[in-house]
């Protein structure tokens, strides 16, 4: 057999990843196991063994993830074992799962695997602070997972993997074959468990490769906290003389986007810790979304697009190979992973002080948010359990258009503990840390959707720049009503029209006013189920009608 296993006969081969295989998926010792290739000998096992699979004109390795396009959430199941159980935010959003079915499952994904002719491992970390970074080890049978994660995680060191040892995390993707839906709560063929007892993640019924990325901040989202550090669903960077930025928000709300500054130092596009040392990146790459990506509006990502990135379900020219980004044939959601060094400005390691400005991104769908806001700590616990903004078209199976939802931490998601445990872990630090806190809308301006206009991306720079600079605290400021917000009546490059929704506003005074209302009453209605258990000036810091 050789090492990259594109031969094979009967001999045993009694490695450590074969031995460590065999032991807990019972792995045949004659099976190629291809362990933390190079990233070109991941490109020729894809371009062999994986129809449709193609090199794009920039050296970028073009996957499809079929049937599914997106994140599958209500498919999402945790194990409800006797060591987590206590801990968890048992509900929609973490269903529970028998440990029996979990086995079902498992044993179904193992048994896949193990008719596979190859098999690709890759052994990496969480967690770019060493004190918290947990050891993942994925077992796939496509080399696109295998790369994927490969970006996604952070890699070792040849001495690193050396001694790499037992992983901390196990994830099983037989994304290719389906789950039985007459398993004891299932309700598809797809499945992603995770068994904190375990350790183990199993995938079934998605090829959709960002299950595993998820599947892991899920994982950290609950590990952290149980160790005094909060997790978050933010991307992080940092400014010449030090000053972190950390920004919230959920996919197409412009966190990977907007953080991506030529200005400033990327730590990280989307999932964070911060810890009594500051905050560090969980992931080693950036995966970030493509649909009408260009050069001219996002130069870092379009250019960090080349040899060893991962470009999912675009549409390329035949010939040339070029991609065209405002082809969404396929889906919505096209995305890209890579390396975080791909992008120039990136700090290595991806780690930073304690920030010195939260800044909770939205995408309004009903047009009558603010572009930006100045909060208090009350509306910083308010909006952050709130977790307001709209699913953006291709995110998730089945969204096609944007819609209004309030997701708590900005990710609930993907949290595992209840929401207030995030949220006051986060109102000890900014408090701690003397942090800025900041509601910017990127949605729309000028009215709902499909009457008013997403808010320029030129705009929505021109505010964090603002931010950044310090300009935005020297501004004047007034009281927008209803959401008693405080918003600025000036803002370098940005018309003082725009900043105000209700000078924006195209449509009548009537149909402004009910927009409103509407919109504070969904935010009223939401954060009743969270009234018991929150603050008495968090509760009043919310809209007023």
């Amino acid at each position: 057999m050789s090492r990259n296993g594109r031969s094979g006969n009967d001999t045993e081969v009694h490695d450590e990843i074969h031995e460590a295989l065999h032991k807990v998926a019972h792995v045949d010792f004659t099976k190629p196991i291809i362990r933390n290739a190079s990233t070109a000998v991941l490109y020729e096992e894809a371009l062999t063994y994986e129809p449709g699979s193609a090199l794009t004109s920039t050296g970028a390795l073009a996957l499809n993830s079929g049937a599914k396009k997106g994140r599958s959430p209500a498919d999402k199941r945790i194990v409800d074992e006797a060591g987590s159980s206590g801990n968890v935010w048992w509900g929609p959003v973490n269903i529970k799962m028998s440990e029996n079915s979990f086995m079902v499952n498992r044993e179904r994904a193992i048994d896949y695997l193990n008719t596979r002719e190859r098999l690709y491992v890759f052994d990496g970390f969480a967690g770019w602070d060493p004190k918290y970074r947990i050891k993942v080890r994925v077992v796939c049978a496509r080399a696109y997972h295998a790369l994927f994660m490969k970006n996604m995680l952070i890699r070792p060191s040849a001495d690193e993997l050396k001694t790499f040892g037992e992983p901390d995390f196990t994830i099983f993707n037989a994304g290719e074959f389906p789950a039985n839906r007459y398993t004891t709560g299932m309700t598809s063929t797809t499945s992603i468990a995770v068994n904190f007892s375990r350790r183990e993640m199993v995938i079934l019924g998605t090829q959709y490769a960002g299950e595993m990325k998820k599947g892991i901040f899920t994982v950290m989202h609950y590990l952290m906290p149980k160790a005094g550090v909060l997790s978050l669903h933010s991307s992080a960077n940092e400014g010449p003389n030090g000053d972190v930025s950390l920004f919230f928000g959920l996919s197409g709300t412009g966190k990977t986007t907007l953080s991506a500054d030529p200005h400033r130092f990327l730590i990280g596009d989307d999932e964070h810790c911060w810890s009594n040392d500051g905050i560090f990146n969980i992931e080693g790459g950036c995966y970030a979304k493509c649909v009408d990506l260009s050069a001219e509006k996002e130069p870092e990502i379009f250019g960090a697009i080349r040899f060893g990135a991962v470009v999912e379900n675009v549409v390329y020219s035949k010939e040339t190979r070029e991609i065209d980004y405002a082809d969404t044939t396929l889906t919505e959601n096209t995305r890209c992973a890579y390396p975080i060094e791909f992008i120039p400005n990136a700090k290595l390691p991806c780690v930073g002080g304690h920030p010195k400005n939260i800044i909770l991104l939205t995408c309004d769908a009903f047009g009558v948010l603010p572009p930006v806001s100045k909060l208090t700590p009350a509306q910083v616990s308010y909006h952050f359990i709130s977790g307001y903004t709209a699913k953006i078209a291709g995110t998730e199976e089945g969204v096609t258009e944007p819609q209004a939802t309030f997701s708590s931490c900005f990710g609930a998601p993907f949290l595992v503990w209840h929401p207030t445990k995030y949220a006051s872990m986060l109102a000890e630090k900014m408090k701690e840390h003397k942090a800025d806190a900041w509601l910017i809308n990127t949605g729309w301006n000028g009215g709902a959707y499909g009457t008013g206009k997403r808010i320029s991306l030129k705009y929505s720079r021109a505010i964090i720049d603002a931010i950044h600079s310090g300009e935005l605290s020297k501004v004047e400021y007034e009281n927008y009503p209803i959401f008693n917000l405080a918003i600025p009546k000036s803002c370098p490059g940005v018309p003082s029209s725009v900043l105000s929704p209700l000078k924006s506003w195209i449509g009548t005074a009537e149909s402004y006013k009910a927009t409103t209302q509407k919109l504070a009453q969904l935010f009223i209605k939401n954060f009743a189920a969270y009234a018991d258990k929150a603050d008495h000036s968090v509760i009043q810091a919310g809209p007023t009608i």
